[in-house]
């Protein structure tokens, strides 16, 4: 685990704004549709982590009152990622940005590295235990 690196956060106009490519994905093509998932898990992973942060904190920054509750729910979410990294349950909101969002040069070159081997990121540490690895980087 020594050698796990932690992926860089990609800016906000790669990630949302204007240089940021969106569309549907085909349904019809779950083989396509499940490679753009877990190639957005990978490059956007930190990304996807410090929104789920920003969250949490707003919630606790206009709830005072219930930062008891804030504490519950995060320990509820880390419980919840736990279970589904066990059970490969789907992580709704997660998964639709991972669904929609294109891919660009940067992020193709970023996961063939992660997929050869020459990177090693959380992200791809569980998609590895999910079974999911040899589909990375596609």
């Amino acid at each position: 685990m020594a050698d796990v690196q932690p992926p860089p956060l990609r800016n906000l106009d790669d990630f949302l704004l204007s240089s940021a490519r969106f569309a549907l994905p085909d349904v019809r093509d779950l083989d396509r549709w499940n490679n753009r998932i877990i190639n957005n898990l990978l490059y956007y992973q930190s990304n996807y982590l410090l929104s789920a942060l920003c969250f949490l904190l707003m919630v606790g920054y206009f709830e005072p009152f219930q930062l008891f509750v804030g504490a519950t729910v995060v320990t509820l979410l880390f419980l919840g990622f736990v279970w589904a990294a066990e059970n490969q349950a789907p992580i709704r909101l997660i998964l639709i940005h991972a669904s929609v969002r294109l891919r660009s040069l940067k992020n193709k070159l970023e996961n063939r590295l992660e997929s050869i081997g020459l990177k090693r990121t959380p992200m791809g540490l569980l998609l590895e235990a999910l079974g999911q690895e040899q589909e990375a980087g596609s």
